[in-house]
C-alpha cells in the first residue's frame, strides 16, 4: 500500500495538472457516484490534498472528492485523449482541456461537501498527518506518552493511523531502526531521551522520502550505493525488505518477523531486544 510520502507525491502531480484548472469532463465507475458527474463538471480545483493515506480533490464549488488507493490504487497523469496502457480498471477520471488525471483499481471513493468533510468515517478518526507542515517532534512525543498510546507495542502503533496518518510498513521499520529501538518495546517503557529521538526520526524520514521519491536512506549513503548496488528497490532502506544482508551501521544481518501479520524488518545489535 503507498504510504504518506507516496500519496503526497501523486497529490503534487495531479495539482499540478489540475488546480486553478476547470474540469471539461467527469466520469465516475461507480453509479452511486455518477449523480455527482454535472455537479463537478465545469468546476475548478482549487487544491488537491492529503491527509495521511487519503487523497482530497476539492473543488471551487465547496465540494470535495475523497479517494484513498488501499492496496491497489494507482494515479496516472496522461495528456488528453491519450488513456495510457494498462488492464487496470478506471474508477475515476478528471479531465481538462488538456490533461486527464486517473485513478485505477481505487474502490474507495466518495464525494462530499467540503463542510462535512469532518465527518467521513475515516478522515474523523485520523492522528496528524505525518507530512503536515504544522507537526512537530514534541507533538509526536506527547501522542507517545498518551495513555491511549503507551501500552501498545511500537510495532502495532506505527501502523495505526490513529495515532500518526501516513505511517505505513517500510516507514515504521525505517523510523524504529533509525532511532534504534526494537519493535516489541512499548512508549511507556522508553526513557525521555530514546522518546525524544524516536519522536525525531519519526518526524524526519517521511519528509526525507518524499523529498527524495521513497529514499530514507540520508544523502550520501544514498549516492555511494547508488553507484555500486543495481537496482532502485535494493538500495532505498536501511532495513526494510533486506532480511538476510548485513546492515549498514553495525554490519550484522538483518532480521525479518511478521507481527500483526505484517512483514517488519530491524537489526537485532541497533535494536536491542
Amino acid at each position: 500500500m503507498p504510504e504518506g510520502p507516496e500519496i503526497r507525491r501523486a497529490a503534487d502531480r495531479i495539482a499540478n495538472v489540475l488546480v486553478d484548472e476547470p474540469i471539461e469532463e467527469v466520469a465516475f465507475a461507480f453509479p452511486e457516484l455518477q449523480r455527482f458527474t454535472p455537479v463537478l463538471s465545469g468546476q475548478r480545483v482549487l487544491e488537491v490534498e492529503t491527509r495521511g493515506k487519503a487523497l482530497l480533490t476539492h473543488f471551487d464549488n465547496d465540494y470535495a472528492i475523497y479517494s484513498h488507493n488501499q492496496l491497489y490504487g494507482v494515479w496516472k497523469i496522461a495528456r488528453r485523449g491519450k488513456m495510457p496502457a494498462t488492464n487496470r480498471s478506471l474508477r475515476l477520471a478528471l479531465h481538462t482541456e488538456r490533461h486527464s488525471a486517473l485513478l485505477y483499481s481505487a474502490s474507495d471513493i466518495s464525494v462530499w461537501p467540503r463542510e462535512e468533510l469532518g465527518m467521513h468515517p475515516f478522515l474523523a478518526t485520523l492522528g496528524p498527518d505525518l507530512l503536515s507542515a504544522k507537526l512537530e517532534w514534541r507533538d509526536i512525543s506527547e501522542r507517545l506518552a498518551m495513555p491511549r498510546f503507551a501500552g501498545r507495542s511500537l510495532a502495532a502503533l506505527y501502523l495505526d493511523q490513529h495515532f500518526l496518518a501516513g505511517s505505513g510498513n517500510y516507514l515504521r521499520s525505517e523510523i524504529l531502526f533509525c532511532a534504534g529501538i526494537n519493535p516489541k518495546r512499548r512508549p511507556r517503557d522508553l526513557s525521555r531521551g530514546e522518546r525524544g529521538l524516536l519522536a525525531r526520526e519519526t518526524l524526519k524520514l517521511p519528509r526525507r522520502s518524499y523529498e527524495t521519491g521513497g529514499i530514507t536512506l540520508p544523502p550520501r549513503l544514498a549516492a555511494t550505493l547508488k553507484k555500486k548496488v543495481k537496482g532502485f528497490e535494493r538500495r532505498r532502506f536501511y532495513v526494510f525488505g533486506r532480511d538476510g544482508r548485513a546492515c549498514y551501521q553495525c554490519g550484522d544481518t538483518i532480521r525479518r518477523d511478521s507481527i500483526g501479520s505484517r512483514r517488519i524488518y530491524w537489526c537485532p545489535k541497533c535494536q536491542p531486544e
